[in-house]
């Protein structure tokens, strides 16, 4: 997608950087990532909180399979077609991503640091 497009559509939020990442682009805020672009196609961030909301629109869940494994679910969902041609529509949406990006961050940074097994055995 037009990094000017991405710019525009996201202007609800501060400090847009947008990022490859990929094969495609990754939109942070704040240096937190809130959407990603994968093969032209806009999903944005979820947390468990936030899939409720997604689902319950119809949206489509970002999703990949390998070769004879099942589907891994990835933590982001298709941005609603009606919200690029509704300004009110898309901020509301980008605001369940951010904040779903913010929890995110909350929930990490909340839970004590780990040690590897190696410093925890002198290695």
């Amino acid at each position: 997608m037009d990094e000017t497009f991405l710019r525009d559509l996201f202007q609800s939020l501060p400090a847009i950087s947008i990022r490859r990442l990929f094969g495609g682009q990754a939109i942070y805020t704040d240096g937190r990532i809130v959407a990603i672009v994968i093969a032209g196609t806009l999903y944005l961030k979820s947390d468990p909180e936030s899939e409720a909301v997604y689902a319950d629109a119809g949206l489509e869940r970002w999703s990949y399979t390998r070769p004879g494994r099942a589907p891994v679910n990835m933590p982001y969902w298709r941005f609603p077609e009606d919200a690029f041609d509704d300004p009110d529509e898309a901020e509301r949406w980008i605001a369940v991503a951010d904040a779903a990006s913010r929890r995110i961050l909350r929930d990490a940074s909340s839970k004590p640091a780990t040690r590897s097994r190696n410093k925890l055995s002198g290695k």
